[in-house]
């Protein structure tokens, strides 16, 4: 088996040196197309007379080496950047819709152009999604100098725009945008009840920027829109309370990794009586367990701090990936509501589901798909799994010298604070600008504490005080500067020796560069490389190093043969099998989240695959492409919006309890594929009946008025926003159900309803 393995690595290898070797070859090539004898005349004629080519039906492929030359020579004449030969080598590989892996600082932004431009000659339209709406602005004004100059229009689309400023947006040849908002974008289109309320146009070529954040860690989020909701008080919400008269063991267990938590037999006999409801696992009680669940998860998995801030009255979500508030971001409808019962809070409730998609779904629609971030390699076998990419690793213009110590191990967090304390003192002393990565705004806090009773002044940079990130990272390159930061300072931040300043840069380069030091490690490698990845930019000398205790909840939850060492050590542990233990508990972490979202996929696929059959149909109606009167097509587009959005409601309904089929030997997925299957088959004649009825009661009249009397409109207002799919999980999680929770269900869902044992 090894020699297989190796040998598969080994034909991987030459394959990825001869395919470096073919981009080198274009590279000289595009080289020796030398335009800087041409006046500004002659390189706008030439952009024209290959945007002709390519209307005219000429391959891309045939076009690149004078298009790519085109850009090299506009991008110096217009920005003063001359492209690095990598840059060109990773512009080469977007267009062959590969996944670059190109190191921090390499100029990700400028390689994008060659592609875009390119792609966007056929007239179709480029998307370039970025990871927030502030880069999208600042690429597209950017980069804007270098298309213009090429006689191609670009723009970018901002969250809170107006419609016809999206819709002139999105007609740009080269569109910058995060994917949430083309995604929320789409939904707002998918309930369109006119054609001129839609902004996009078909999709055609994308390329992602930090594409392994998008396409994994986010890609199963499922976006939403919605009617608008009612506040709504939480005095009637008994859940929580009866969750805090709960104890472990007794009442409740988790599972073995803490990642869920379930009621045993005396669990739910105490929380029956508490609700006056009779017996919880009866179908008619099934909202109430739901609802007892997502108290328990609120109250003991949820912790404030960590996953969630309490701000101006309102639970905002942390996404554990970046470190930053998530934006727009809900838990799924219960545990939303849970969480603000537990912080007693008023939250909004309700509001009617009208679409969904998520990430993973709506970047498939586009025909052509490549993507660039710093760390792919990891995650190359679930970017092919999953979206047929395949990486392609780019040399770095520079060689990366900064210095990656190993992981520094204790037995016990106190020993571990008080050592990475000891650290940051003793590199502070010589001036060296230090980057401190934090598991979460709690530890950041307590971190930043304890640096102020030793002498150090910091900067926090957490979801708290987000506002003042520019200024903070700013200033985190500079002599002496002390950053303590969650996950918000490991992706996309560059952070220049000496804050800018040349002199100062460098000091601090002779100083040994930025020292990046982990408090924790993720659960992703990539994450830890990402904040690796924020020292050594563009060959500058850096350092990083992680300290780890037994004791963090990664080893806590995984490391389940390595917690119960010996006594306390106050010093770091040197053993190298821990080292490769610890690291083989990374991957294996990995290895569980990349089935986890399979499994989800079993779910949503269905769904998705109902979605676009009947919205092609309903496509064909709002483009008239179906011959109809304007009132039949009002009527079956509002039948169509109707029973889809009940169709979601039964969906989720069905979902939210599905796992229990397991426990009567059904396959949970197969289930759940058999209900949506039968209830979308009848779909079509419940819009035909109801909207024959309909259009007796108009009797032809094409009136609008007509049409708002009886309530042929979309709500009045509607939001958007965006689940955390992964807390559903432990709703439908039976493989790690303690065997407390399987007996408290066969007793009281099985057994006492058909036998009668009423003292059960």
């Amino acid at each position: 088996m090894n020699i297989a393995v190796k040998l598969i690595q080994h034909f991987k290898a030459r394959d990825a040196q001869l395919r470096l070797k073919g981009y080198r070859d274009k590279v000289e090539r595009i080289r020796q197309r030398n335009l800087e004898a041409w006046d500004d005349g002659q390189l706008q004629a030439e952009s024209l007379r290959l945007r002709k080519e390519s209307r005219s039906g000429a391959p891309l492929d045939e076009l690149l080496i004078d298009a790519y030359a085109l850009v090299c020579e506009a991008a110096k004449r217009t920005l003063g950047l001359q492209p690095y030969d990598v840059q060109i080598m990773a512009a080469i590989a977007l267009h062959e819709r590969f996944l670059i892996e190109q190191h921090t600082g390499e100029g990700k932004t400028l390689s994008a152009v060659m592609p875009a431009y390119l792609h966007a000659l056929t007239g179709e339209g480029v998307h370039v999604l970025t990871f927030n709406d502030y880069l999208a602005n600042r690429d597209a004004e950017w980069m804007g100098p270098i298309y213009r100059f090429l006689g191609l229009t670009v723009n970018a689309v901002q969250a809170g725009m107006s419609l016809s400023r999206k819709r002139e947006a999105y007609a740009a040849d080269i569109t910058y945008v995060t994917a949430k908002e083309a995604g929320f974008d789409y939904l707002r289109d998918s309930i369109a009840l006119d054609e001129a309320d839609t902004v996009h146009r078909p999709f055609h070529y994308v390329i992602v920027d930090e594409a392994d954040s998008l396409l994994l860690d986010e890609a199963r989020v499922p976006l939403v829109i919605a009617g608008e909701p009612e506040f709504s008080g939480n005095d009637d919400n008994p859940f929580a309370a009866v969750a805090r008269q709960l104890r472990q063991d007794e009442h409740y267990d988790f599972d073995e990794f803490k990642r869920n938590v379930y009621l045993s037999e005396a669990g739910s006999a105490i929380a029956e009586s508490l609700l006056g409801c009779g017996n919880l696992y009866e179908d008619r009680n099934s909202h109430l367990l739901m609802s007892l669940n997502c108290a328990l998860h609120a109250e003991l998995l949820l912790k404030r701090d960590v996953d969630y801030i309490v701000r101006d009255g309102k639970i905002e979500l942390i996404d554990e990936y970046t470190g930053r508030v998530a934006d727009n971001r809900h838990l799924p409808e219960g545990l939303q509501a849970a969480l603000y019962a537990k912080e007693g809070l008023q939250s909004k409730a309700g509001g009617n589901i009208l679409g969904t998609i998520t990430l993973q779904h709506f970047l498939s629609l586009y025909p052509k798909i490549c993507g660039m971030t710093a760390t792919a390699q990891v995650s190359t076998m679930e970017f092919e799994d999953i979206y047929a990419l395949q990486v392609v690793q780019i040399p770095p213009n520079r060689p990366n010298v900064r210095i990656d110590h190993p992981h520094r191990i204790y037995t016990h967090k106190e020993a571990k604070f008080k050592a990475l304390v000891q650290e940051i003192l003793s590199v502070h002393r010589a001036g060296r600008p230090i980057l401190i990565g934090t598991s979460s705004v709690e530890e950041s806090d307590m971190l930043a504490e304890a640096l102020a009773v030793a002498g150090v002044p910091c900067h926090v940079l957490n979801a708290k005080n987000d506002a003042e990130e520019a200024k903070i990272i700013a200033k985190a390159g500079e002599i002496g500067a002390v950053t303590v930061s969650t996950n918000m300072a490991g992706r996309g931040v560059d952070i220049r020796l000496g804050g800018g300043n040349p002199a100062q840069g460098e000091i601090v380069a002779n100083l040994g560069g930025l020292y990046v030091i982990g408090t924790h490690m993720h659960q992703s490698v990539r994450i830890d490389n990402q904040l690796r990845g924020r020292s050594g930019r563009q060959g500058d000398p850096g350092a990083s190093v992680f300290f780890v205790s037994l004791e963090d909840d990664l080893m806590l939850q995984f490391g389940t043969d390595i917690k119960k060492r010996g006594l306390r050590q106050n010093e770091a542990l040197e053993e190298s099998a821990l080292r490769d233990k610890i690291d083989h508990i990374q991957r294996a972490i990995m290895g569980q989240n990349f089935h986890i979202r399979q499994e989800l996929n079993s779910y949503s696929d269905m769904v998705e695959d109902q979605r676009r059959m009947l919205y092609e149909e309903r496509l064909g109606i709002l483009k008239g492409e179906t011959p109809m009167s304007p009132s039949e097509q009002r009527v079956r587009l509002y039948f169509i919006d109707k029973f889809w959005a009940e169709h979601l409601a039964y969906a989720s309904y069905i979902r939210e309890g599905i796992h229990l089929t397991s426990l009567v030997k059904r396959n949970p997925i197969d289930e759940f594929h058999d209900q949506i299957i039968q209830a979308y088959e009848q779909i079509p004649a419940a819009i035909e009946r109801e909207s024959a009825d309909m259009l007796a009661k108009l009797g032809g009249s094409n009136e609008p008025a007509m049409w708002e009397k009886l309530g042929l409109k979309n709500p009045t207002s509607t939001r958007t926003y965006i689940i955390n799919d992964q807390y559903q999980q432990y709703l439908r999680n039976p493989g790690s159900w303690t065997s407390g929770t399987i007996i408290a269900y066969w007793l009281r869902a099985i057994l006492r309803p058909t036998f009668g044992w009423s003292k059960f």
